[in-house]
């Protein structure tokens, strides 16, 4: 397994109002997509049977949305950080 590289880009900036964000997602859906992608702390998580399927479901077209939208941004914000060599304000 190879190691992950250190000089790996961080997929979080700071946004205007100086909060940590995924690129191209505002304040509230990064951290609706933060409780998305951590499974044990999602809502609705007691749920059994068919009522759990169709919560997971939902979860799961949802994180997809904003995994999209950020990732397009992502890509954008890529190709523009590697059109201007200036250094980007990144967090880790």
């Amino acid at each position: 397994m190879s190691e992950p590289k250190k000089d790996a880009p961080r997929r979080y900036i700071v946004d205007g109002a100086g909060q940590r964000v995924l690129v191209g997602l505002t304040i509230s859906e990064t951290i609706e997509f933060e409780a998305l992608d951590k499974p044990d702390t999602r809502p609705g998580a007691e749920l059994l049977g068919e009522a759990a399927r169709v919560q997971e479901a939902r979860h799961g077209e949802r994180w997809v949305e904003l995994y999209v939208k950020h990732e397009r941004a992502w890509n954008d914000w890529m190709a523009q950080t590697r059109a201007r060599p200036a250094q980007s304000p990144l967090l880790n």
